[in-house]
């Protein structure tokens, strides 16, 4: 992990980069996976298992027998811990309804907006190097609250054919059964075009690695939607000597193992604590069983001691984090001057995998700098706003004329007569 002291600003992105993908080579595989699932559907998702997972599917759904014999394969201590996280995520994402607006703009123009949940959804459930059953809470839970009609769940098999039992326990758990044994950019792309086991879908969520971003951002020119492109994740962590180190090391390795491609950063105003931390997470890094993914992802990883509150700051909302953690003094004054960030957590006891579990937040979050103009999976992601206008005769005589006045300047005359023979038929009936 490098250790940089006051960098110049003309020197951050460099400094700051993540780690590069290569989309055009990521782009010539995922390309032709869409085009073979378009054309031989679920004959080419197992044949994609057989390559890619390394197993022989003879079906795709899994059974209602798997489903059931789930909850008996994982501990009760573990499907205790999930029922609690599901609630505190019920709880938060359930707050974030919102009542249906109706508003009387002018006498007799009513303007609605209401929520309708989105149909079709798909959930990707990343099952590789860690079967992400927490993001089964963080995708289904919403959904489920949002009336979503069909909610579909992708996760891929391990060599026995089997996905994990702690993501079908808390599918079940939700509601959620219609789960498929297909991972990787073949399950987007089963979800974009659908297949005989697939149901095509009219939104995708999920994170996953740079082919499944890859693979969501390709769904979007077949007519489907996507919660953000989300990739590697990732971690700031913006500390003074307030802060303790041994805390620090933990959320930033925390991260580190997701992935080789992950990236964590240290942000402080203090060389000596910069210095006690990476002292800590050498110390932390050999105790854990993912050490080897930890340490490539710190390759990518950086240090900085920025002494100016103000600079600081700003090097912040610039790299923009999928997760900042801010364990300083004056936490407020620093929480008032964040504008780019997918989630934060605040003060020494709040480390970032609560939020990954079930502090209630959500963990699908924005990456790679994205934070700065998406926001992470709440409720109002499964829904869509359609508003709504309904206009009496009253509202009409004194709404018409301004539309006709618009609608005449734009050149636009069609417009202006759907108003002017309404306006003449009030005024003939009228008399």
């Amino acid at each position: 992990m490098k250790l940089l002291v006051n960098p110049s600003p003309e020197k951050w992105k460099k400094q700051l980069a993540r780690p590069v993908q290569k989309t055009k080579e990521i782009n010539k595989i995922i390309k032709p996976i869409f085009e073979k699932v378009e054309r031989s559907g679920d004959k080419a998702l197992k044949k994609f298992a057989h390559e890619y997972d390394h197993v022989n599917l003879e079906n795709l759904i899994v059974s209602e027998e798997e489903i059931k014999a789930s909850k008996n394969q994982i501990s009760k201590e573990l499907r205790e811990a999930i029922k609690v996280a599901k609630t505190n995520i019920e709880k938060f994402h359930a707050a974030q309804a919102s009542e249906e607006l109706i508003e009387e703009v002018m006498p007799g123009v009513i303007c609605r907006r209401k929520s309708v949940p989105i149909q079709k959804v798909g959930l990707y459930i990343p099952g590789g190097t860690a079967p992400l059953f927490s993001t089964v809470l963080m995708l289904g839970v919403p959904a489920k609250l949002a009336g979503c009609k069909e909610i579909v769940l992708c996760s891929p098999p391990n060599r026995e054919g089997k996905i994990h039992p702690a993501i079908l326990y808390t599918a079940d758990l939700i509601g959620i059964s219609k789960i498929i044994k297909v991972g990787g950019a073949q399950a987007v792309a089963a979800m974009t075009l659908g297949t005989e086991s697939v149901p095509k879908v009219d939104k995708i969520f999920g994170p996953g690695n740079q082919y499944v971003t890859a693979a969501k951002q390709l769904s979007t020119k077949y007519g489907v939607a996507i919660d953000m492109p989300a990739g590697p994740s990732e971690v700031l962590v913006y500390a003074d000597e307030t802060a303790i180190p041994s805390f620090v090391a933990s959320d930033l390795l925390s991260q580190a193992e997701h992935g080789v491609d992950s990236q964590v950063v240290l942000v402080t105003n203090s060389e000596k604590f910069a210095k006690k931390v990476l002292k800590e997470i050498n110390t932390q890094l050999e105790d854990l069983p993912r050490k080897d993914i930890a340490f490539k992802a710190l390759q990518n990883s950086t240090s900085v001691v920025m002494e100016n509150q103000e600079e600081a700051l700003f090097l912040i909302n610039e790299y923009a984090p999928e997760h900042l953690i801010v364990a300083v003094q004056n936490e407020e004054e620093i929480l008032d001057g964040i504008y780019n960030a997918g989630s934060v957590f605040i003060g020494n006891f709040t480390p970032e995998s609560a939020g990954d579990y079930a502090s209630g937040t959500n963990h699908t979050l924005p990456t790679y700098g994205y934070a700065k103009n998406y926001s992470g999976v709440s409720l109002d992601s499964f829904v869509k706003k359609i508003t709504y206008q309904k206009i009496t005769p009253e509202g009409l005589k004194s709404l018409g004329p301004v539309v006709e006045i618009m609608a005449a300047n734009e050149q636009l005359d069609a417009h202006k007569n759907a108003v002017t023979v309404r306006l003449n038929y009030l005024k003939n009936n009228e008399q």
